[in-house]
């Protein structure tokens, strides 16, 4: 990978087929026809099952330039997600920081992109991930961790996908059933950045239902999808995301034309 560029790379690194798209496929989108590159980094659902497949037609809608890296861990909650594999959670972190430093190595990204503290609505896989990406983006620049894994490299920026307050507010008269939507928010005065991603919309909910078997599965995106026009285009047209710097000045995720 090119380390020489005026192009401000991302990686954008989710625990499961669906949440690039319903979370963050409009920065995608929006990062890569502004000039950006991007790559996706999947901790589970391992090549060949049936989710994998359908984050590759995901992927292809967003724009993405290259498939998704896929990690091939089990989601803990589904085992047969990859049948020779350990469930995400099971792993030894330090191996696991260790297999996204030396993704970050090669790919060579100034920002990262994953989800909030909280996984945005307590999913143990989301929070295990945030850790795993803020534990890897420190480790990478080391000159002494892990030589043998590539060149050291210094991200300048972490993106946490969350939602306002108001937005759940929003939401939640749509949505009475707390299970289908357990999500507190983050107050929008601690947002950092909002994205209006409204010309990616048509991109983003094909993306979003690319994942066939997600939706068809999941009560809550069926709950999702029944939400009146305006307020399910609150959601869906803008992301929300908070920002920790690791340099000065940082790097900007989908920066205006």
């Amino acid at each position: 990978m090119d380390a020489v560029s005026d192009i401000v790379r991302a990686v954008f690194v989710h625990a499961h087929p669906d949440d690039e798209s319903l979370w963050t496929g409009g920065a995608i989108a929006a990062h890569i026809a502004r000039g950006g590159d991007a790559d996706l980094v999947t901790a589970t659902w391992a090549p060949g099952t049936h989710r994998h497949r359908e984050l590759l037609d995901a992927a292809r809608e967003l724009g993405l330039p290259r498939p998704p890296i896929t990690l091939g861990y089990a989601d803990s909650m589904v085992p047969e997600s990859a049948p020779d594999a350990p469930s995400v959670l099971e792993v030894p972190f330090d191996e696991q920081v260790a297999l996204l430093v030396a993704q970050i190595r090669l790919l060579r990204p100034q920002i990262l992109v994953t989800y909030d503290a909280f996984g945005i609505y307590g999913h143990p896989d989301h929070i295990h991930v945030n850790r795993l990406v803020c534990a890897a983006a420190d480790a990478a620049p080391l000159v002494h961790y892990r030589p043998e894994s590539g060149q050291p490299w210094q991200v300048k920026s972490l993106y946490f996908a969350t939602i306002p307050v108001t937005v759940v507010n929003l939401l939640r008269p749509y949505l009475p059933d707390e299970r289908h939507l357990p999500i507190i928010g983050t107050p929008d005065a601690d947002i950092d950045l909002v994205l209006d991603v409204q010309s990616q919309l048509g991109a983003k909910i094909r993306a979003i239902y690319s994942h066939k078997t997600e939706m068809k599965r999941s009560a809550s995106m069926r709950n999702f999808a029944s939400v009146p026009a305006e307020p399910q285009r609150q959601f869906l047209g803008r992301e929300a995301y908070t920002r920790r710097d690791l340099v000065p000045g940082g790097a900007e995720l989908a920066p205006e034309a």
